[in-house]
């Protein structure tokens, strides 16, 4: 859209529509047409079980349903309830007790997180960085609040995680502004379904340790919101500690998203929660997130955080959660390997993959292979160098099937 009428653009690329649910909407309009079988709509972000219905929570459920009045009608406060900020970050933490001071915001889903941490940890202007791999959401939102989104090669020649192109950025934005915002989408990155290693994490640290000299900043901002269905959960928290105890100027803040942890996505329940040695930036944080969310959404959804503080308050529902969890998370995983089996097995190309919604598909002209697969009743979601497939939300056998199909199409 280039002309206006009565908005503004504001330096904005405004799409007549979102890309993703665009597509989505194709896939259901030709369900509608020749029935739920001949499709395959491999786009959403949400956990699809094997009988087409989305993954809800029943031991959740039961939470929601015994809820008072006062618990899902009444205002919760802009930062959260007390109940729900102390959950929230055992959630996040898992097993882990960090040493340093911790504070916790509530947001609407991971997003408002982002949101507000580019809001508050970056000037006007500024470029923010992620990888060249990303949500597209990430740029959407620093586009709105007047920032850019530049990008590092997330992959080299190898295909392990590139950390000369990750070092170069760094310097590079570190030399022309004081301050930095970086994304970071681990575990299970969407959209590749790739997870730094233990070894990534202390080379991306050893950057950033080197880059923050006195008198800048870094905001490492780690989007978290796939990590309960990764695989086992303290395995992939393992890096957490190494977030403990960095020098004052580097603030790292987790993205927590409930809405994936607790399949409450409509609730749009989550949390941003930072780690410091320095008690005033905790206090800093609260204050100017309290800030932000009172100028965007004022609050969250009263009702998800008292599900999520009741859980927490209770070891025996707090089991129950995680074994109903575990069984979907079971299941995300078999798709996942089971499509990454038979990519490898047809000779396609996918980004390396670990674990989560999301695997993608090296290809070029991807909008083109997009359209050609969706005559055939197949939806995925073209990406500026690939094909992005949500193993969430299709069935095992449709991710064994689908590598040839694809191939078929870039050939």
């Amino acid at each position: 859209m280039t002309e206006y009428i009565m908005a503004k653009q504001n330096g904005r690329n405004i799409p007549l529509e979102d890309k993703i649910f665009g597509i989505s909407r194709l896939a259901n309009e030709m369900i509608a047409q020749r029935g739920k079988d001949a499709v395959i709509n491999a786009t959403l972000g949400s956990l699809i079980g094997d009988d087409g219905k989305l993954v809800v929570l029943s031991s959740v459920v039961e939470v929601l349903k015994n809820l008072t009045p006062i618990d899902y009608a009444d205002y919760a406060p802009i930062g959260g309830i007390p109940e729900f900020k102390e959950a929230i970050k055992k959630a996040a933490f898992g097993n882990y007790e960090p040493k340093c001071f911790t504070e916790a915001i509530a947001t609407p889903g991971g997003t408002g997180g982002i949101r507000n941490t580019i809001a508050n940890y970056s000037n006007y202007g500024d470029s923010v960085l992620t990888s060249d791999w990303y949500w597209a959401p990430y740029n959407t939102i620093a586009s709105e609040i007047g920032r850019k989104l530049t990008t590092y090669t997330l992959f080299d020649h190898s295909g392990n995680f590139n950390i000369s192109s990750f070092r170069e950025k760094v310097e590079e934005l570190m030399e022309a502004q004081d301050s930095l915002v970086i994304l970071l989408n681990t575990p299970a990155h969407n959209p590749t379904g790739y997870s730094l290693t233990l070894d990534d994490w202390e080379l991306v640290l050893e950057v950033l340790k080197k880059a923050a000299v006195p008198g800048k900043s870094i905001s490492l901002f780690i989007d978290v919101a796939y990590m309960d269905f990764a695989g086992d959960g303290e395995e992939y928290r393992m890096f957490i500690p190494l977030l403990d105890g960095l020098q004052e100027n580097i603030l790292p803040v987790i993205g927590y998203s409930a809405s994936k942890t607790f399949t409450l996505y409509g609730m749009r329940c989550g949390a941003m929660i930072c780690m410091t040695p320095n008690a005033e930036i905790a206090e800093e944080f609260k204050r100017v997130n309290e800030y932000s969310s009172r100028g965007s959404w004022s609050n969250c959804t009263r009702a998800s955080q008292v599900v999520i503080a009741k859980i927490y308050a209770s070891e025996k529902l707090l089991d129950k959660v995680n074994k109903e969890r575990k069984s979907f998370r079971d299941m995300l995983v078999r798709r996942g390997k089971a499509f990454e089996k038979a990519a490898y097995e047809v000779g396609l190309e996918i980004v390396p993959f670990d674990a989560g919604f999301f695997a993608s598909v090296l290809c070029e002209n991807p909008d083109e292979v997009g359209k050609k697969l969706q005559e055939e009743g197949i939806f995925l979601v073209p990406l500026a160098k690939g094909l992005r497939i949500s193993v969430a939300s299709i069935k095992e056998d449709d991710c064994k099937m689908l590598p040839s199909k694809i191939i078929g199409a870039i050939k």
